[in-house]
């Protein structure tokens, strides 16, 4: 790490994706989480708006290609990716969204868990006492389309009160910052010292 103008400056791929390339990055990583969300949505919109029967529920691209429902390696896969972006993007966070974004990871590597669980039964050849098919553990309460639903809801949420917060810094906040996301303009007038 460097130190200029009062900054901490980070080096490497994770100090270019947390400064100068974090808004688009940032944006990326967003057209992925809800292009996911949105597979999920469908899908219960396809159970309970449509009637369709779950094993007929595939989503949208799960229609052209019914393989991927009900690959458990997409399933991890996905939610690796989102764990990895939510940590690699959390050094860019300060202040009151670094906690919602970290909130968000929190849940997310739970989540990651039950996935790995699943995987791992898939994998294995093993399934958890009293199941039919791979579960994972809080499957066992929830069925899966609730769950996953309810799992990406509880990791959205936290994920867009971070990133509204940190597209709004306050002042303090802002003099932290060290990334792109907000104007440089806004910046250098709050950093500029008053007259006086």
């Amino acid at each position: 790490m460097t130190v200029a103008n009062g900054h901490t400056s980070r080096r490497g791929l994770i100090g270019a994706i947390n400064e100068r390339h974090h808004r688009a990055v940032l944006g990326l990583y967003m057209v992925i989480v809800l292009g996911h969300w949105a597979e999920h949505l469908v899908q219960a919109f396809q159970i309970w708006g449509l009637g369709w029967a779950r094993p007929q529920a595939r989503g949208v691209l799960g229609m052209p290609f019914p393989w991927l429902v009900s690959s458990e390696w997409l399933h991890y896969g996905y939610a690796i990716v989102m764990l990895i972006g939510l940590f690699a993007l959390r050094p860019g966070f300060v202040g009151r969204a670094r906690t919602w974004w970290t909130i968000a990871l929190v849940i997310q590597f739970w989540h990651h868990v039950e996935h790995l669980l699943l995987l791992l039964q898939v994998q294995m050849g093993f399934l958890l006492p009293g199941t039919t098919v791979p579960t994972s553990l809080a499957q066992l309460v929830v069925p899966r389309v609730e769950l996953h639903l309810f799992y990406n809801s509880i990791v959205f949420l936290p994920m867009l009160i971070a990133m509204y917060l940190h597209l709004r810094p306050n002042d303090g906040e802002l003099r932290q910052m060290t990334c792109s996301c907000t104007h440089e303009s806004r910046r250098r007038l709050t950093l500029a010292p008053s007259a006086g």
